[in-house]
């Protein structure tokens, strides 16, 4: 097995941590900017969704941080889980919902532009997309 560069490892600690940080604030001081980002559409009540995408986003965050050997696993499921909420954002800026500062249309169209970056992090961070060449002998 390869040994994961530096660089890897420093984003893929940085990325749990992140996620870790922003679970943590969907149960306390930012519950309420995350409520405004789940679509009507979801069948639970807004405040349900965003007590379990935090509770998600934090035992990501810890797995990408403490799971070395299964971090092209976390990668790929940290990825689909940015895909997952994606409809969140789109949701904030179709019905024009202020939250986290973004309170123009404007800055809420181009969130939407971090979450295809947050998805190649995952990825990337974790080599989950890195090639592996086996040699049969």
């Amino acid at each position: 097995m390869k040994k994961e560069s530096l660089s890897k490892s420093i984003a893929r600690i940085a990325l749990g941590t992140f996620l870790a940080f922003a679970g943590t604030s969907h149960l306390t001081f930012a519950r309420r900017d995350f409520k405004a980002q789940v679509p009507d559409w979801v069948p639970f009540d807004k405040d349900t969704t965003v007590v379990l995408s935090g509770e998600a986003e934090i035992s990501l965050g810890l797995a990408l941080i403490l799971l070395a050997k299964e971090k092209k696993d976390m990668g790929w499921i940290s990825a689909l889980f940015f895909l997952m909420v994606f409809p969140g954002n789109i949701s904030q800026y179709t019905h024009r919902r202020s939250a986290f500062g973004l309170n123009t249309d404007r800055r809420r169209f181009i969130r939407l532009f971090f979450q295809p970056l947050l998805i190649a992090w995952a990825l990337w961070a974790t080599s989950a997309c890195d090639k592996q060449l086996k040699l049969d002998k």
